[in-house]
């Protein structure tokens, strides 16, 4: 059996890597610039989705304010790029607003170390910040997603407002140079694409690696019956914590990804409906999956900006049809849906049960022998 397994985790390795190998290799030689560059920026996205994945598909946590953490890394790193400018000068935009003298808090992003820490970091340390004053009064369900809106709400509020720290609705936008390259130069985009498809390869095993084990098992068993956990001896809360603050990092690294390639960050990137969406492209690649996260999230955006080219009008009623198609249609999402196929490659592996099946319950076997059913 377990040498099942290993040719089982080996198989996937070696796809995975040879996904991203064709990523980097092959898919520059045939798109446009402005085609990978897109791309870069939906397997940014598909890093956040991810996250969601963990938090919503593992542990049954909806959250729908994600949105901060991804603002928060995008941010991060934003402060360092505005920050490559002469010595003594300030970012263009402060003298708008009748800055003089650069903020204590925008100094240690002249750290380019510092900068990368504060991209995972202070994403994770919030959300588990939140999730640990959230967990411990066993908030869940409906008042988990209420409260994770709320808080998206304050933060896209504060950014929005703060127009000499962080150009209020503009955001920071028009960066200039990168470790001497220019950050609008095609090699200099193409890295930053490379960059992004590794990470979102080395998250992806990272994922794969705390779902498979123990760990996973756990985390599966409070999505399924938190009270029974709480029973087993374990305390939920030190565990849904430690999953919202890694779906946080990892939350924060994609914001990062995506600031680098779109060239700029805003408070839209904090937007309740951009958060809402994120878990859209999970529901809509299939829950607990992990790869049905990233293909839901690459389909609907290119869905997206395929149908807002062609019906620029109109196309956010088939981006809400695609949903309610897979709500209904496909309640386990895509992947889901190929698996229940029975098709040996895809097909479902053995799912983990909380309780012991009904139908295999000796006390349940016993009653219905007695009752005649």
């Amino acid at each position: 059996m377990k040498q099942k397994q290993r040719r089982l985790i080996l198989i996937e390795v070696g796809v995975v890597v040879a996904i991203a190998l064709i990523l980097i290799v092959i898919v520059p030689m045939v798109l446009s610039e402005f085609r990978l560059n897109l791309l870069g920026r939906f397997l940014s996205l598909a890093i956040v989705a991810l996250g969601i994945d963990l938090i919503w598909g593992y542990t049954g946590l909806l959250s729908l304010g994600h949105g901060i953490f991804f603002g928060l890394g995008g941010y991060a790193i934003a402060m360092y790029l505005k920050l490559q400018v002469p010595q003594g000068e300030l970012p263009d935009f402060m003298g708008l607003y009748g800055v003089t003298e650069l903020p204590w808090f925008w100094r240690p992003f002249y750290s380019f170390p510092i900068a990368v820490a504060a991209v995972v970091l202070i994403p994770g340390l919030l959300a588990g910040l939140l999730g640990y004053l959230v967990f411990r009064n066993r908030i869940k369900g409906v008042y988990f997603s209420i409260l994770t809106q709320a808080a998206i709400i304050v933060f896209f509020n504060f950014f929005n407002g703060q127009q000499q720290f962080f150009n209020g609705t503009n955001g920071l936008i028009d960066f200039t140079t990168l470790f001497g390259a220019t950050v609008s130069d095609p090699k200099t985009k193409f890295i930053f694409y490379t960059l992004t498809v590794l990470f979102l390869t080395v998250t992806y095993g990272v994922c794969r690696w705390l779902t498979s084990g123990r760990f996973g098992k756990l985390l599966i068993a409070i999505r399924d019956d938190e009270s029974r956990v709480r029973f087993s001896g374990y305390d939920p809360t030190d565990f849904k914590t430690l999953v919202f603050a890694v779906s946080g990092a990892i939350a924060g690294i994609a914001g990062a990804f995506y600031t680098l390639q779109s060239g700029s960050v805003s408070p839209r990137a904090m937007d309740i409906a951009f958060s809402i969406e994120m878990v859209i492209w999970v529901a809509v690649g299939g829950r607990a999956t992990l790869i049905g996260a990233i293909i839901g999230t690459l389909l609907v955006n290119y869905a997206r900006a395929f149908l807002s080219e062609q019906f620029s009008e109109i196309w956010l009623f088939f981006q809400g049809a695609l949903f309610l198609i897979v709500v209904t249609v496909l309640p386990d999402g895509i992947v889901g849906w190929f698996r229940n196929q029975n098709i040996p490659l895809l097909k479902r592996p053995q799912e983990i049960s909380t309780y012991p099946s009904l139908e295999i319950d000796p006390e349940v076997q016993h009653e219905r022998q007695n009752l005649g059913n």
